[in-house]
């Protein structure tokens, strides 16, 4: 298998998404009690996810539709990563500055899985 990546963990797009669970993750030692089983818990799950599914989107990149599905994936956990700060941020757990700036890293993330859907070719996938 040949590709322009040694390994899952040299993506940009992997590491994007990496930092933002990690963001999230310091950010949401301050929410609630009454959130770690609803908001806190879905928001980790959903941005962690991210990562999990673009390592195994990459580990098995020699069959297309599975890398498409996985990657598939990987963005309908970061839009729902999305949703959650949405929420975090209407009920006051993060300020105005930190939402902006992780919906913006959320929206890099966004786009550099659809870089990788769009052509895959580049990460090694063989085509059809």
């Amino acid at each position: 298998m040949s590709g322009n990546y040694q390994d899952f963990k040299d993506l940009m797009g992997y590491k994007r998404a990496f930092d933002q669970a990690c963001e999230i993750f310091d950010i949401t030692i301050l929410f609630p009690k009454e959130e770690k089983y609803s908001l806190t818990d879905q928001i980790r799950r959903s941005s962690r996810s991210v990562c999990a599914n673009l390592a195994e989107a990459y580990r098995k990149r020699i069959y297309h539709n599975h890398f498409l599905m996985k990657i598939t994936d990987c963005l309908g956990e970061n839009s729902e990563t999305l949703v959650w700060l949405d929420f975090s941020f209407k009920c006051q757990y993060i300020n105005e500055e930190k939402y902006n700036q992780l919906i913006l890293l959320n929206s890099e993330v966004g786009k550099l899985l659809t870089y990788m859907l769009n052509n895959p070719d580049k990460f090694g996938v063989s085509a059809l």
